[in-house]
């Protein structure tokens, strides 16, 4: 378990609240009574379908000192109800050749199946169960407690890099839950119990919290019958519209943190701003800070990174990384690794250079076209994953866009202007409040001191 079109008369017809105009073809979207929200994409060239379940309700969400309860709660999830033992979920799964998983994030927790699709019915009824039914035995918490203390020593306490996230993103947020690791901290998860996890499901897993989507072989009607069928008995809990968050205040001063591991087999600079989120109605910046990420960093040989960086020898490797699906700002972040024979210094500098550089002189106009092209293809290549159009739509509803946000999203990349990056640029590489980290080897000499720190002095050598 971890831790990602236009409607047709006859799914207008379907939807039970006003639909809107301009739908993908294949698509189709309707609400229940109880308030479940629910995306259908008609994907015929399988026999195949995907069923996620995506509620509205995510780790930041949690309340402090109960850090890590929403992952912990996703594990639970798969302990049975009164009609299922533990395990059968997943067990019945895959006796019928299927696949499923859930994954937590900040804003989201869900849960997924890959099945044949006339298996549609059997795995919706399963999930329908667990939404309102879930047992958790005496035993069972306890157990799945471990496990998930197991899962952060894997994932992140023998991992230097996942160790220093953590810390960085610690430091980033003065205020946010953002700043607080999805997985929880080590003190709290060893706190956590059968009653937190109880209190969690009850509170938030309803109907009326979560969106359905439904991907592949399968038809608007029947995808309709069968979530009335299964979903639509489940009565809507009150009062499960997530609560206000804590917020940032204005960050006025760039912050720098390093740390030092024998692990890390070289140095790591990454550096992250605080970024606008989409917003429904709203998405022009975001889109104007993903192909800002795209132009810097997007292509290893023509990005504006890789050309004055990489090919030049003072990096071996840049990225630059954003994503707006969140409720509330997000970072914006780029990292390097430095080139054969180039000092950390050296290479900072000249990160620090080229991105002065593109402030001043802006995107060049066959670069910002190229991005484009490659949106436009991504659209096309978009098609093909059914599974991937699911994960669009969950994710985009979970985090409070609509149906036409997500439709309409291609088409404002592609409107991206130059002005735009500029603004954009000038919003996350020219304001105060970034951090800059960077991961280290342990040096040569510590190294040698550690090995030799258990040596008498060479005058007292008998």
């Amino acid at each position: 378990m971890n831790i990602l079109m236009r409607l047709s008369p006859l799914a207008l017809a379907l939807a039970a609240t006003p639909s809107l105009a301009e739908m993908p073809k294949g698509i189709s979207h309707f609400k229940l009574d109880n308030g479940l929200e629910a995306v259908v994409i008609e994907d015929h060239r399988a026999p195949v379908v995907v069923q996620m379940v995506w509620y509205k309700i995510g780790s930041a969400d949690e309340q402090p000192g109960k850090s890590g309860i929403a992952h912990y709660l996703e594990h639970l999830m798969f302990k049975g109800t009164d009609k299922l033992g533990p395990g059968e979920l997943s067990k019945t799964v895959t006796a019928n050749g299927g696949m499923d998983n859930a994954f937590t994030s900040y804003d989201y927790t869900a849960y997924f199946q890959r099945i044949a699709a006339d298996r549609l019915p059997l795995v919706m009824e399963m999930e329908a169960d667990r939404m309102q039914n879930l047992r958790i035995g005496e035993d069972d918490w306890q157990a799945e407690r471990q496990v998930v203390l197991e899962e952060r020593s894997q994932r992140t306490d023998s991992d230097p890099g996942a160790q220093f996230a953590e810390e960085r993103s610690a430091v980033q947020f003065y205020n946010h839950p953002y700043g607080r690791p999805v997985i929880g901290w080590r003190q709290e998860m060893e706190g956590l119990t059968r009653d937190d996890a109880i209190a969690w499901y009850d509170a938030h897993y309803a109907p009326n919290d979560a969106v359905l989507i439904i991907a592949g072989d399968v038809t608007a009607e029947k995808a309709k019958e069968l979530a009335e069928q299964f979903y639509g008995p489940i009565p809507p809990k009150e009062n499960t519209t997530r609560k206000p968050r804590p917020q940032e205040p204005e960050q006025r001063a760039d912050r720098r943190i390093e740390r030092s591991d024998p692990r890390v087999a070289q140095p790591v600079l990454t550096r992250s701003i605080l970024a606008p989120e989409r917003n429904a109605g709203e998405q022009k910046q975001a889109a104007a800070l993903s192909v800002l990420a795209e132009l810097l960093a997007g292509s290893a040989q023509t990005s504006v990174l890789a050309r004055d960086l990489v090919l030049t020898g003072k990096a071996l490797y840049v990225d630059a990384r954003y994503d707006g699906l969140t409720v509330d700002p997000t970072t914006f972040g780029i990292s390097l690794v430095p080139g054969p024979g180039i000092s950390n210094a050296d290479a900072e500098a000249a990160l620090d250079a080229a991105l002065t550089k593109f402030l001043e002189d802006g995107p060049d106009a066959a670069q910002l076209e190229r991005v484009k092209t490659q949106i436009r293809a991504s659209r096309i290549y978009a098609q093909d994953s059914a599974h991937g159009r699911a994960y669009d739509y969950g994710q985009g509803l979970s985090v409070g866009l609509t149906v036409e946000d997500v439709n309409d999203w291609p088409d404002i990349l592609g409107a991206v202007t130059a002005d735009d990056i500029r603004a954009a640029a000038q919003l996350v590489l020219a304001r105060p409040g970034s951090v800059t980290g960077w991961l280290l080897p342990e040096p040569a000499a510590d190294q040698a001191q550690a090995a030799t720190a258990t040596l008498p002095a060479a005058e007292d050598v008998q």
